[in-house]
């Protein structure tokens, strides 16, 4: 987990957690600017949206107000989507009445390994082959 206050990424409680993990805005300054321990993404077009991605919708005066995971892109039904408000899972984009969205590319996730030097690991994280 990243500590950094406002700015990290991590959830210990409901009291105990950074604003990213509930402001839509944190979330993104977070998950775009991100260079440290956590997930990171870019903001890419809507035809570029794949599952595991981040959906964010705005209104009519440009307030950002919710965070949806692409859970699926049908070719029929379009963008699938994930949400806790609603308890969603595999409602269509299309339904949700909203004024923009924002689409967030995953990337990856950076962390931390902490290891005794010398083991199978330093193989792995060099990209070598373990022999058996």
């Amino acid at each position: 987990m990243n500590f950094t206050p406002v700015f990290g990424w991590f959830y210990l409680d409901s009291e105990t957690r950074t604003a990213s993990w509930t402001g839509v805005e944190f979330f993104y300054n977070f998950i775009t600017s991100n260079s440290g321990t956590g997930p990171f993404a870019v903001e890419v077009g809507e035809n570029m949206i794949d599952i595991g991605d981040v959906v964010q919708l705005s209104n009519r005066d440009g307030d950002w107000y919710h965070t949806l995971f692409v859970t699926d892109v049908s070719p029929t039904d379009g963008i699938l989507i994930a949400a806790h408000s609603d308890d969603a899972l595999d409602r269509p984009l299309a339904s949700y009445n909203y004024a923009s969205a924002r689409f967030l590319h995953i990337v990856g996730v950076r962390f931390n390994l902490e290891f005794e030097s010398g083991g199978c690991f330093d193989a792995l994280i060099n990209g070598e082959r373990i022999e058996p």
